[in-house]
């Protein structure tokens, strides 16, 4: 028998009302982490100006990602067919909230600031959230899938640049990435679907170029 596919749900005032509260936060307060900071009982280590500077940059990039992160997860749990989905998603969520937090304060201690485009990053992406979940669950949880992938290869190339004696940064950005892996490894659980090769360029061409301007602003 012929089944129609789930139509996509739309959000309710309430839903609207709760997300914007969630952009609010996400860009304008402190992010706080249930989980203790990964780099807690690390000493900071010395470091010359240059050597700041560029991890400085590095959780800079780090932090755009997890702004990004928060939108897309928004907008996929917003227009989520499936509750198990959605609530996985929220989930997911709060982990990047938590990663929002370590970078935060490690970029204070290197004392330097946030990305002045996080705005600009999160309107792209809630907009490509909600693209996605409107697709369909099996390809909002593909493209889910392959973004957490793609974060992990950067933070991978991170850990290779990250001055060595560092080791708070590298601490946190070593924890981002098993979470970063384990989302990944659970969207594909919850049934992903694999993306087409050039969607894959695509985004890691709009990944590469956000990480550059992440980088100097």
């Amino acid at each position: 028998m012929f089944k129609l596919p789930a139509l996509p749900r739309l959000p309710s005032l309430d839903d609207v009302v709760t997300e914007f509260d969630t952009v609010l936060r996400t860009l304008a307060a402190p992010a706080t982490s249930g989980r203790a900071h990964p780099d807690a009982q690390i000493d900071e280590a010395e470091l010359d100006e240059v050597e700041k500077r560029h991890a400085a940059g590095l959780m800079r990039v780090n932090h755009s990602g997890e702004i990004c992160a928060q939108a897309l997860y928004q907008g996929q749990a917003l227009t989520a067919r499936d509750p198990a989905n959605r609530e996985a998603l929220r989930h997911a969520a709060q982990e990047e909230v938590e990663h929002l937090a370590w970078t935060e304060r490690r970029i204070d201690e290197l004392g330097s600031h946030r990305s002045v485009l996080n705005p600009l990053w999160y309107a792209g992406s809630l907009a490509i959230g909600v693209t996605a979940g409107l697709v369909g669950d099996r390809w909002n949880l593909g493209f889910l899938a392959e973004t957490e992938r793609q974060v992990g290869a950067h933070l991978q190339s991170h850990l290779g640049t990250l001055p060595p004696q560092d080791a708070k940064s590298r601490a946190v950005v070593e924890q981002m990435y098993r979470d970063e892996m384990g989302h990944a490894d659970l969207a594909v659980e919850l049934g992903a679907a694999e993306l087409p090769r050039p969607l894959k360029a695509v985004m890691g061409l709009t990944s590469t170029l956000m990480t550059s301007l992440s980088y100097r602003f």
